[in-house]
């Protein structure tokens, strides 16, 4: 789909996104408001009022969002915030992989039973469309690459057995109720705004800062780095086109690269070379690390009309210079 028939399709929507403070709901909700939706802006209450990434957007954006706090464990709230929605983009979950292994619970009752009463609430209120994010890291290592929709499903970590958990609810309400649900599986989405915990911002900042030495995890892992405004952007096409009810969509480039060369390309970008230091305290657990994610993003091409639009290269120029003007600000 075109720009323009994004816009058409959603002018005057009311849009309810979940998870909308965190990184890749910020820049969701500033597509919708660009392409003229209403959009109810839900993120995760916190006696700070710390509307995280929702606060980082122009001012003219946030005037133009109903902000809601709340949070999505809570059954009655999300039958209310649904009500009246015609499309619901949910992406409230927890996501930091290391802390799933310290409280797996928590991720047990967000992302699988917070997805269950945005499920839930949809199917009461007949809302015409859902989509439900899910992650890559449902799969594990790899078996084969590139990896498409049928590759079986690993929980090798707490967190993504809690998104195959989510996924597979929102599978069952297709099945079971046929709620108009697709599941929209970004590979490893990278940008301005993202915190400091995910791997290119943590390199970036580092270079910035014209460190001696870069510490990382484990450089081998290969990735699919897909940059926000076209993840963004692929919310926006599968929240508007039809006949896609009940699938799983993968959006990726398709080219994988490992963190080392990640590494070395934000180094050229920084103009700073040096050199790189593995620190065990960065490096998941035996067993938990996944070595190769790499989208095949066909179906996304054909049914959702969906290539990815920004380089590596201009990706990571703008996460650097990102981090780099919040630094020096």
């Amino acid at each position: 789909m075109t720009p323009e028939q994004l816009t058409q399709a959603l002018q005057g929507k009311r849009v309810l996104v979940t998870g909308a403070s965190g990184f890749i709901g910020g820049h969701v909700v500033e597509a919708l408001v660009a392409a003229g939706a209403n959009v109810r802006a839900l993120h995760h209450y916190n006696g700070r009022n710390d509307r995280g990434s929702l606060s980082e957007l122009a001012d003219d954006v946030q005037a133009a969002l109903e902000i809601v706090a709340g949070d999505v464990r809570d059954p009655h709230q999300m039958i209310r915030l649904v009500d009246g929605c015609d499309v619901v983009l949910h992406l409230a979950a927890l996501i930091a992989i290391p802390y799933s292994y310290v409280a797996p619970q928590s991720y047990i009752e967000t992302n699988i039973s917070g997805t269950a009463n945005i499920l839930e609430a949809a199917r009461l209120h007949g809302t015409p469309r859902v989509v439900v994010t899910s992650t890559s890291e449902v799969y594990g290592t790899a078996r084969y690459v590139p990896i498409d929709e049928k590759h079986p499903l690993q929980g090798q970590s707490p967190y993504s057995a809690s998104k195959i958990g989510a996924d597979k609810i929102a599978e069952s309400y297709f099945l079971s109720f046929e709620l108009p649900v697709v599941t929209l599986r970004p590979f490893n989405t990278f940008g301005p705004r993202q915190s400091d915990r995910a791997v290119i911002p943590t390199i970036a900042a580092q270079l910035a800062t014209r460190c001696e030495v870069l510490k990382l995890g484990s450089t081998t892992p290969v990735r699919d780095f897909l940059y926000v405004k076209d993840t963004a952007r692929a919310f926006l096409h599968a929240a508007t086109v039809g006949g896609i009810e009940g699938d799983t969509i993968h959006v990726g480039t398709g080219v994988g690269v490992t963190i080392g060369e990640t590494a070395e390309r934000l180094m050229k970008i920084a103009g700073h070379q040096v050199e790189i230091q593995t620190h065990r305290e960065r490096i998941r657990p035996t067993g938990s690390e996944v070595m190769q994610l790499i989208c095949d993003p066909t179906i996304a091409n054909q049914k959702l009309g969906f290539a990815p639009q920004t380089s590596l290269d201009d990706g990571l120029t703008a996460v650097y210079e990102s981090v780099q003007g919040r630094l020096h600000a």
